[in-house]
């Protein structure tokens, strides 16, 4: 099938638009950066508290040279990994047991809103008790802050599926099991993606949080570390760790979105 002359000049507009901003997006980040560090050069801010990002490659080189970068940064992603992928596991099936089962959501829901309301790093010193300090306390910490809201994206998705098109699987008298697994769960294919999204937010929080109590190693233990020994340099090297990882696992869902 050929492509008319309009089809072409709209997605030539298309592809156009998002090269314009995806240079805009360099160009602000390349403006952003050359300013700290010109800012920071001339003592017009303090690079001692702020640091720079010449002095943040300083410390990232440091760090690779002495083994210690790769070894932090597996800890953290592992950590990341494991959380995510059972705050994922664990939120989805409580959500299709609500959708399925309403009964149980009105029994559990004052439970989860009480729970979801309490600080979870609250929880830290209790954890480290029950389970010791390990990786298992930081799993735990950051499923407590993952899994709820995962559960909940889901579960209005859920409830938000056509109606009209459930009606019409019941007229061919579709069984509850066939809805839910033909009809309800592929249609929500899009808001399980965005909830994945969501989630990896909620899991770096929780890891790097649970870091910050009981952790030997990891993103979230040089910043502690470098906030220690005063070293601002090492804790911006952490954030900027941070704020790489969270980008490039956030882009690895969007390349899976635009693949569905």
């Amino acid at each position: 099938m050929k492509t008319s002359p309009e089809q072409l000049k709209y997605l030539k507009k298309i592809k156009s638009k998002k090269i314009f901003i995806l240079i805009t997006q360099l160009l602000i980040f390349i403006l952003f950066f050359l300013s700290w560090e010109l800012l920071s050069k001339y003592d017009i801010i303090n690079s001692f508290i702020f640091s720079s990002p010449s002095k943040i490659i300083k410390c990232l080189y440091e760090l690779y040279i002495n083994n210690n970068l790769w070894i932090h940064i597996w800890v953290t992603l592992k950590e990341i990994f494991l959380s995510f992928s059972l705050g994922t596991i664990i939120g989805f099936i409580i959500a299709v047991l609500f959708y399925s089962f309403p009964i149980l959501k009105k029994i559990f829901e004052p439970f989860l809103t009480i729970f979801n309301s309490l600080p979870k790093v609250s929880l830290g010193p209790l954890l480290i008790i029950w389970l010791g300090a390990n990786t298992k306390s930081i799993i735990v910490m950051s499923l407590l802050i993952n899994t709820i809201v995962t559960l909940i994206s889901i579960y209005n998705g859920l409830i938000n599926t056509d109606q009209y098109k459930i009606k019409l699987f019941r007229s061919f008298k579709a069984t509850n099991y066939q809805i839910l697994t033909k009809l309800v769960i592929p249609h929500n294919k899009e808001n399980i993606i965005s909830s994945l999204k969501l989630n990896i937010s909620m899991s770096l929080i929780g890891v790097i949080m649970g870091e910050f109590l009981v952790s030997k190693a990891g993103i979230g233990y040089l910043i502690l570390y470098g906030t220690q020994v005063f070293n601002l340099n090492l804790v911006m090297t952490g954030i900027i760790l941070i704020l790489i990882i969270s980008f490039v696992i956030y882009e690895i869902i969007n390349l899976l979105e635009r693949k569905k």
